[in-house]
């Protein structure tokens, strides 16, 4: 567990919303052109993987924030 503060954090929520404010303009600018004229249910499903999709990577993000590596740190073998 951490004890003392660290500079991720703060730098994380900031890279996070601007990199989540980008993939959204990018989203709302681009789409609508290139699925504009297809039918309502598949526009529906285009939006949906794509209102999802930012979750892939945001796992790893986090575990960085928290922890400074990529990858989530492996449990103690110790057991009480």
């Amino acid at each position: 567990m951490r004890e003392t503060p660290t500079w991720r954090i703060p730098l994380g929520i900031i890279t996070l919303f601007l990199v989540l404010m980008g993939y959204a303009i990018a989203i709302a600018r681009y789409a609508p052109d290139l699925i504009g004229q297809w039918p309502g249910w598949a526009q529906t499903i285009v939006y949906l993987v794509l209102g999802v999709i930012w979750l892939l990577p945001l796992r790893r993000f986090l575990i960085w924030m928290e922890t400074g590596r990529w990858s989530a740190p492996e449990p103690d073998d110790q057991t009480n």
